[in-house]
């Protein structure tokens, strides 16, 4: 019984213990590596956790990349232009969401070769190529999903 029962509480001891917290630093390196430009990120991240703040529908509208697909009250949109996410913003970005991105910490992000979570996966951002050669990119919101 002892056997068993140390096992189970080293494992119970592990799960319960944080993961190591990263640096803005180590963000930064995971940007770069797979996303590129992360002075560009930066920017971008500060703009939109003010708008989100603010209730700044204008400024979100203008971080995100159309078409932009966004889930919301159990429905899946596909918004065309930025006139779409300003003209519904109450009915498409939930109030919770909203403040989870505003309250977002940089050194809590999650970076993958899709892109940058924001708050457990309620928006994700990534670096988008401005033409077909990917000569420059933009950092534009991909995805919101309530």
């Amino acid at each position: 019984m002892t056997k068993l029962f140390l096992p189970l509480l080293m494992a119970g001891v592990l799960l319960a213990t944080p993961l190591a917290a990263q640096s803005r630093e180590e963000v930064n390196e995971r940007i770069e590596a797979l996303q590129g430009d992360p002075q560009g990120f930066a920017e971008a991240f500060d703009l939109l956790t003010e708008a989100m703040r603010y209730g700044d529908p204008v400024t979100v509208s203008q971080l995100a990349d159309y078409p932009l697909t966004v889930r919301a009250n159990g429905e899946e949109y596909e918004l065309l232009e930025a006139q779409d996410l300003v003209d519904n913003y109450d009915r498409l970005v939930m109030a919770d969401t909203q403040q989870m991105v505003a309250d977002q910490e940089f050194d809590e992000l999650f970076v993958n070769a899709q892109g940058v979570m924001f708050a457990d996966g309620a928006l994700w951002m990534a670096s988008i190529c401005d033409d077909d050669a990917c000569s420059g990119t933009h950092w534009g919101i991909i995805a919101i999903n309530n």
